[in-house]
């Protein structure tokens, strides 16, 4: 997982839960609600799911699926983030995915996420 140049704060509020930047970044349609419970979508309506627990400048954990999932199948994906010398080190973990979906969605994350976030927080 990345390690990102900035706060905890900036990386949660901005890359993580705020819709027009979590957009920017991914080049992608998101929606995304700040509180527990509340709906996200993300690239255009691919990722549905919800927040199960936000713990603000530690834990943002998240049920989702993929649109080609079988219809009730969902992932549990959690982002834990740990403060460095430097900055911040996120740590994603994704339980669930369906197995003909793994390789695709582990190369996503990489492509999608990680490369454009560091490139995003590298800028400021």
């Amino acid at each position: 997982m990345p390690s990102l140049d900035g706060s905890f704060r900036r990386l949660q509020d901005e890359a993580l839960m705020d819709s027009k930047k979590h957009a920017k970044f991914t080049s992608a349609p998101a929606k995304i609600s700040r509180e527990a419970g509340g709906k996200i979508t993300a690239y255009g309506g691919y990722v549905i799911g919800k927040n199960i627990k936000i713990v603000p400048d530690k834990k943002i954990v998240q049920r989702w699926r993929g649109s080609e999932w079988a219809e009730n199948h969902f992932s549990t994906v959690i982002f834990e983030l740990k403060k460095t010398k430097t900055g911040t080190r996120l740590i994603l973990t994704q339980t669930g995915v369906p197995d003909e979906h793994y390789k695709m969605i582990s190369k996503g994350w990489k492509e999608h996420y990680w490369i454009k976030m560091k490139k995003m927080f590298e800028k400021k």
